[in-house]
C-alpha cells in the first residue's frame, strides 16, 4: 500500500457490506490501486468462506454428560476430615439448589453499608455545632459591628470638630 492507501481498511470494509454507499473517491481509488483492490478481493474471499461455512450440530449426549461429570465431582471423597468438610461446603454453594451465597452476600454488604452510613451520619450530627453556639456566634459578630461602627463614629465626630473650629 502506498500512502494514498492510509485509513482505507475501514472503508474497504463499508465497500464490501454496501458498494452503492461507498463515495466516488473511495470507488475511484479502488479502481486505480492495485494492492487495494487485491485487498477487496480477499476481503470477498473471506467473506464467501463464511457464508459458506455449516456450524456442526451439538453431540445430544452433551448435556446429559456434563450433569454427571458434574455430579461425580460433587460426591467424590475428599482426602481429610476438614477437607471433606470445606470440600462439600464448596459444592453446596456452587451446585447446590439450597444455599445460594450472591443473595446472603449481597445482603450482608447491605447491612454493612447502612450500619457504617448510620455510624458516619451519627459521628457528623455529633460533631457538629449546636444551636446555642451559633447564637453566642452571633452575638459576638453583632458587637463587633457595633464596636467598628461607634469607631468610625468617633473619627466622624472628630472629623467634624476639625472642621467646625477652622
Amino acid at each position: 500500500m502506498n500512502s494514498n492507501c492510509t485509513g482505507m481498511e475501514s472503508k474497504l470494509a463499508d465497500m464490501l457490506l454496501d458498494p452503492a454507499s461507498a463515495p466516488a473517491k473511495v470507488q475511484a481509488h479502488v479502481a486505480e490501486c492495485e494492492s487495494c483492490r487485491s485487498e477487496l478481493e480477499s476481503l470477498r474471499a473471506t467473506m464467501g468462506l463464511l457464508d459458506a461455512w455449516q456450524t456442526p450440530e451439538p453431540n445430544p449426549y452433551f448435556l446429559t454428560r456434563l450433569e454427571a461429570r458434574m455430579r461425580e465431582e460433587r460426591e467424590a471423597a475428599p482426602a481429610g476430615r476438614l477437607a471433606g468438610w470445606f470440600s462439600r461446603l464448596r459444592a453446596r454453594i456452587a451446585y447446590g439448589p439450597g444455599l445460594h451465597a450472591r443473595p446472603l452476600a449481597a445482603m450482608a454488604l447491605t447491612v454493612v453499608l447502612l450500619l457504617g452510613g448510620g455510624t458516619y451520619l451519627d459521628m457528623a450530627v455529633w460533631n457538629a455545632p449546636t444551636q446555642a453556639d451559633n447564637r453566642d456566634a452571633a452575638v459576638v459578630h453583632d458587637l463587633q459591628i457595633l464596636d467598628n461602627n461607634a469607631q468610625v463614629l468617633d473619627q466622624m465626630d472628630a472629623l467634624s470638630a476639625g472642621q467646625n473650629g477652622d
